[in-house]
């Protein structure tokens, strides 16, 4: 304990660069995840698949530019940046901790069926309230690629995204603040790392309203909410809030818009999954008077 207490000394003493990531990590992850993903996307930007600077475009992996255009700056962007911060800050028990969390998969059933049914239940149920009752069965081929396309976005999109905000930032963050003001404090840094990718083919460019934006924004902060609730209730669990995630990805990506063609869009999905994670924010909050299922720990995180 005295040799752990010496060595958190002699890295907040530490100078440069090395220091300042050791005295501000949680500062230090959102400069260099937004600094490195927003550099990765500057070409997927500035392509035919965005502003058209260029004449050349991404090519279209599974159907889409973003396997290429989006996801290195992804990848390179919350998880890489939370290693290295972890790493720096840390040393070598702090990423045993950060990776403890991401192969945390031992939880009851329960949460799997409720987050894997629950999303789309909850989904389609706010969806039919905003387009009037209209509905169409999806196409079996829908139910036939759900899964995959789930698997897909777990290892793309979650593996991504969620080793930065959810395993390294919001532990951090609920140390500090509680539970409540860290995920208001989560929530809306998570949407603005998103904002270059509107200037391309994943926020639906050229065809972007900023209304569209703000709505995004503000479900990453009512979605925040819901994760925070998950993330403590399973003592953890991160792919358990990946699935989440992936969850309203999978959704809108492959049966909101076969299912619900008059408002089934990507502007269309924006008022859904607000309405959506408002309501379940509110019922959570109201529920558990703000603990959201936090826990504090006596150990640093």
């Amino acid at each position: 304990m005295v040799t752990d207490r010496l060595a958190d000394v002699d890295r907040q003493s530490a100078g440069g660069l090395t220091g300042f990531i050791r005295r501000r990590p949680l500062l230090s992850f959102f400069i260099l995840a937004n600094t490195l993903s927003w550099l990765a996307w500057i070409p997927y930007i500035l392509s035919g698949t965005g502003l058209g600077v260029w004449e050349w475009s991404f090519p279209a992996v599974l159907g889409t530019t973003q396997i290429l255009g989006m996801l290195p700056g992804a990848y390179l962007g919350p998880i890489v940046s939370a290693y290295l911060v972890t790493r720096i800050a840390d040393g070598r028990p702090g990423v045993r901790r950060w990776t403890a969390r991401l192969w945390k998969w031992r939880v009851s059933w329960r949460w799997y069926l409720g987050v894997l049914v629950g999303v789309p239940g909850a989904l389609t149920v706010t969806s039919l309230a905003i387009s009037g009752g209209q509905i169409q069965a999806p196409p079996a081929q829908v139910l036939v690629l759900y899964l995959p396309l789930m698997l897909l976005q777990f290892i793309t999109t979650g593996i991504a995204e969620e080793p930065g905000w959810r395993d390294f930032a919001l532990p951090r963050l609920q140390a500090k603040y509680g539970p409540v003001v860290a995920t208001l404090i989560l929530g809306p840094l998570w949407g603005v790392w998103h904002l270059p990718l509107f200037l391309s083919e994943w926020g639906g460019w050229p065809d972007v309203q900023p209304l569209t934006v703000v709505q995004f924004v503000a479900s990453c902060v009512t979605l925040s909410i819901v994760m925070t609730w998950v993330f403590n209730r399973t003592g953890e669990s991160l792919p358990l809030a990946i699935i989440l995630h992936i969850g309203i990805n999978t959704f809108f990506s492959l049966a909101f818009e076969s299912m619900f063609p008059t408002i089934g869009s990507h502007a269309g999905s924006m008022p859904v999954q607000l309405l959506a994670t408002t309501t379940l924010a509110v019922v959570l909050l109201v529920a558990t008077r703000g603990r959201l299922g936090y826990r504090p720990r006596l150990e640093a995180v």
